[in-house]
């Protein structure tokens, strides 16, 4: 039974990892992994749990089996109210163009200018955001900036790395940063302070490396149609409001967490209810048919609930794994064969290029638990490896930073290089020769900034 579940995973990520040859959605590969596990853990629950375990639950190994269900479901609500509550914010800003407020002040045409300013635009907006809305704001933005396809890819790869890169220095900017903030592997001035300048190198290197290959002056394409004639049910002044305020929801969930000491969906709902009543006040006087798309109730249908299904498909089927001790295997084989929290870390960013870093992190949240003071404290020969394991540990910061950032190596490495492949059109071998090197040279260029700054302090 230890090895059918170890069998059922492998083949559930198999078909998550080639769902586009398969043409089946990962979500629904993700729920029927996450239900087969625990069902032949269940099942075989009397053979795969030790049996100091069952007796700590009084003997029986299915309760134990669906108490550590119930635990696990718990932790994962929380991740996904908070998704569900900032997608939504999102999503509400963008039907009322709050993004115009950043895209309509760019007037250049300027390659290397451009290439810049879209990096730079693309690293902050994924740290108050999430790399994937921002590269689907980012693309969108391209489209009305540069009129030829294959020039266009350019700056697309470039939104990729600095989307991946944002996202992994803010405890909002990327899915994997949040579980480990949300599960106090890492706080909110922790990763900031620490992550900032290895995830800045990491997108300074491919900008760098582009702005001596980049000559001259791009082209705007053709207008089909000015805006001025097209029907727009919001004002400027609307636009900005819920922009503000959308922005401001996000950026209060770390000072809301710090002063109250809830978890962040707490934060994020509230955020969320303050722009519901909101929008309903400000388009109270507007018929059904202006108001519904820019009400909350009318965004939730544009919400990503396949995404949210696809984490809970995951996070169950690894916290299976977990209960069944298959991950505690996993982390002492890589402490063995690379005994270096830094060399297992870069291993487990590499290889996020070629897989979904959500249960990559997912694993190894669970392969490698955090420690407390009181558990240091009593750790013996031990301290020295248990102390990277420590809310804010060297562990955990560079795990952040490793799983957000290697994914831009393949196009296929993350959330963002997905959208920005299926939104362009973007061809795998062109981004693998054209753009992998420069993500890899910045990915590893950011480790070695991380790695420097650990050293010196």
């Amino acid at each position: 039974m230890y090895t059918t579940m170890a069998l059922v995973f492998t083949f559930g990520y198999l078909c998550i990892a080639f769902e586009h040859s398969l043409r089946v959605d990962k979500a629904a590969s993700a729920l029927l992994t996450a239900v087969l596990t625990w069902t032949v853990l269940v099942l075989g629950a009397d053979a795969i749990i030790p049996a100091l375990d069952v007796a700590a639950h009084g003997g029986d190994a299915t309760h134990m089996v669906t108490s550590e269900l119930r635990h696990h479901l718990g932790e994962i609500a929380e991740i996904l109210f908070f998704l569900l509550g900032a997608m939504t914010i999102v999503e509400l800003v963008d039907a009322h163009d709050g993004f115009t407020v950043i895209t309509d002040r760019i007037k250049t045409t300027n390659r290397v200018r451009l290439l810049w300013l879209i990096g730079f635009i693309t690293f902050f907006l994924s740290a108050t955001l999430d790399n994937l809305t921002t590269t689907i704001v980012m693309i969108s933005l391209l489209r009305k900036l540069i009129g030829d396809a294959e020039e266009r890819w350019f700056y697309a790869g470039i939104v990729v790395i600095a989307a991946n890169a944002g996202g992994a220095w803010s405890p909002i900017g990327d899915v994997t940063t949040t579980m480990l903030w949300i599960g106090n592997q890492i706080s909110a001035g922790g990763i900031i302070t620490q992550l900032f300048i290895p995830s800045l190198v990491c997108l300074l290197v491919p900008l760098i490396v582009l702005s001596f290959s980049m000559k001259g002056e791009t082209a705007r394409p053709a207008l089909m149609e000015s805006e001025d004639s097209r029907r727009n049910p919001t004002t400027a002044f609307e636009r900005r409001l819920v922009f503000a305020l959308g922005i401001g929801a996000l950026l209060f969930v770390p000072v809301f967490k710090t002063l109250t000491h809830l978890p962040p969906y707490m934060g994020i709902l509230l955020g969320l209810g303050l722009l519901w009543v909101t929008t309903e006040f400000i388009h109270r006087g507007k018929n059904d048919e202006d108001k519904h798309p820019l009400s909350v109730v009318g965004v939730l249908r544009r919400v990503d609930t396949p995404s949210v299904l696809f984490f809970l498909g995951i996070l169950l089927a690894v916290s299976s794994l977990a209960t069944a001790g298959h991950l505690t295997a996993a982390a002492t084989a890589l402490k063995d064969s690379l005994g270096n929290i830094y060399a297992i870390n870069i291993a487990i960013g590499v290889l996020s290029s070629v897989v979904d870093n959500v249960p990559l992190v997912a694993g190894a949240m669970k392969m490698y638990p955090l420690v407390t003071p009181e558990m240091l404290a009593t750790a013996g020969t031990q301290t020295a490896w248990l102390s990277h394991f420590v809310q804010d540990g060297h562990f955990w910061e560079m795990l952040a930073y490793c799983a957000g950032t290697g994914g831009s190596c393949l196009i296929i490495g993350s959330a963002a290089g997905v959208a920005a492949m299926g939104m362009e059109r973007i061809d795998f071998m062109w981004y693998l020769k054209k753009i992998s090197l420069l993500a890899f040279l910045g990915y590893m260029a950011g480790a070695m900034t991380y790695i420097g700054m650990i050293s010196l302090g």
